[in-house]
């Protein structure tokens, strides 16, 4: 199996049981190794009081990201912490697009920044640390089984 393969099963076995990602409308546009994208439309109940998006939404978007990104291993991966940086206001409608790119991974620990962004322009930055704990996303079979 490939590290593509990999990244795209583990992917695939998260998104199975990721029903906060799928409510709020995000989508997973691509998955490698130690990288994803994920994108969601702001909704009318995305916004908060002061007519923009809600910056926990910007958040809860950029989290999936990571955890995508550092789950592409096929080893079971959680936050052991992170922090946002707002750069600017999102409004109702906006496509924002979050993608998730490791920094380094040493051991079980890990760092991955993600860019959120409407069109070409940067409204967060967040920064991602990732702890593996025991486990996998799927099963591998042993060479020559199938």
């Amino acid at each position: 199996m490939t590290p593509d393969d990999t990244a795209r099963r583990s992917a695939e076995a998260m998104w199975a049981g990721d029903r906060a990602s799928q409510g709020l409308g995000m989508t997973l546009d691509s998955i490698g190794p130690g990288t994803a994208t994920v994108s969601m439309i702001l909704r009318d109940d995305m916004v908060n009081g002061h007519a923009i998006g809600h910056g926990g939404l910007t958040f809860t978007l950029a989290d999936s990201a990571f955890a995508f990104a550092c789950n592409s291993y096929n080893r079971a991966t959680v936050a052991a912490g992170a922090e946002i940086r707002f750069r600017r206001p999102t409004r109702l409608g906006d496509r924002l697009v979050a993608t998730a790119t490791e920094r380094e991974r040493d051991g079980r620990d890990g760092v991955y920044d993600v860019l959120v962004t409407v069109g070409d322009e940067v409204v967060a930055v967040f920064v991602g640390h990732s702890r593996e704990i025991d486990g996998t996303l799927f099963d591998v079979p042993e060479p020559g089984q199938r």
